[in-house]
């Protein structure tokens, strides 16, 4: 156990936060009701204001207080975070015009990547993976985005800053966010996500060397639960990967209005990575699946070295048992015609121990030149 307590303190879990609510079957189309856990106690709204010249960043309480901003020629990004206070959602909500699909599926956080073109809008639906260096596990989290004309919309789950690379970028005056259209902010948003990808399969790489350290020196019978559970988790990460792909290049490939040519070409970047995510995670399935076989090879061999060792010494026994038997008919030789001089010869026991022990030290020897053990 000195081994298992040395190495799993290394193999951090990955916590996938899934709701066990879920939608009642035949509820309507557009029902909007929060499916997820709730990590925050107010909703908290940030717009940030933006074009070449200027960039401000401030909370509001409503969406009103962000109409002076709506109105100009800036581009504005509202930030929400948080996902439970559906009133106040639908305050923005029905202020963008936003259809009940969309509000749907930005309450509901088990929807898979998504890439969805409506009349005034684009919608996006991400899943964010991170790796927690306080929890030492890998959480997931849904993020939507709402694309419009000069406006962009982003819903969070939780409060944690995953976008602050992004907003120190906008807070640079020479940034391209800030001289660009809002489809280039999105962009970016989609971007970070998919960064936040190569940090996570770097810690499953770590983990899976890990693994297989442990596997080389003194496999337990916890290693196999560790592998099992490492494959479990690479498997949830390429389906949330996967449909991002797809998503991706249905942006790239459909024409709409509110992405522009140029904004495609790095969106070309961002499947570019996509895929390297997809062939390295397929590669580390490879691996654990790889490990897989390397333990089970390793107790089907431990377990034959044990049968080999028993067989050795049942094998031994055999003549030993035989002897013996022979030995312990006790026929009385007054009574049966066929005499057995050995019942009656005052060295016979010490004569047959030593038969025996000769028997068993001609086979060792001879299993031994065989190679056998």
């Amino acid at each position: 156990m000195a081994s298992q307590n040395k190495f799993h303190h290394l193999l951090p879990s990955i916590r996938f936060r899934q709701s066990k609510k879920q939608l009642t079957p035949g509820t309507a189309p557009g029902t909007v009701e929060h499916i997820g856990e709730r990590h925050m106690e107010e909703i908290k709204i940030t717009v940030e204001d933006y074009d070449a010249d200027h960039y401000e960043e401030f909370i509001i309480d409503n969406i009103e207080n962000a109409l002076p901003y709506l109105d100009s020629s800036t581009k504005t990004w509202i930030r929400t975070q948080g996902l439970h206070d559906i009133e106040k959602l639908k305050s923005i909500w029905n202020f963008f015009g936003l259809h009940p699909l969309i509000q749907e599926d930005i309450v509901n956080t088990s929807q898979r990547p998504k890439f969805e073109i409506y009349d005034n809008c684009i919608f996006f639906v991400l899943r964010l993976l991170t790796y927690s260096e306080d929890h030492q596990n890998i959480q997931t989290e849904q993020i939507s985005i709402v694309l419009g004309s000069d406006f962009i919309l982003s819903f969070q789950e939780t409060d944690t800053n995953h976008f602050k690379p992004v907003r120190k970028r906008m807070a640079e005056k020479k940034s391209r966010i800030r001289s660009h259209n809002v489809d280039y902010l999105a962009y970016a948003l989609i971007d970070t996500v998919v960064d936040n990808y190569f940090n996570v399969i770097e810690n499953i790489a770590s983990e899976i060397e890990t693994l297989e350290e442990q596997l080389l020196e003194e496999p337990e019978d916890q290693l196999l639960e560790d592998i099992h559970k490492k494959r479990r988790e690479i498997i949830h990460i390429r389906k949330t990967v996967w449909p991002l792909r797809d998503a991706i290049n249905s942006i790239i490939r459909d024409d709409s209005k509110f992405i522009e040519d140029n904004t495609k070409l790095y969106l070309r970047d961002v499947y570019d990575h996509t895929i390297q995510v997809i062939d390295t995670i397929e590669n580390y399935r490879d691996m654990i699946l790889g490990l897989h076989d390397m333990y089970m090879s390793y107790t089907s061999n431990k377990m034959n070295e044990v049968m080999k060792v028993l067989t050795v010494i049942a094998t031994i026994f055999i003549p030993l048992t035989f002897i013996a038997g022979i030995y312990g008919m006790n026929f009385d030789p007054q009574v049966s015609p066929y005499n057995m001089p050995e019942l009656s010869w005052y060295w016979g026991y010490p004569a047959s121990l030593s038969l025996m022990v000769a028997s068993a030290v001609v086979m060792i020897f001879y299993f031994k030149h065989k190679g056998w053990f």
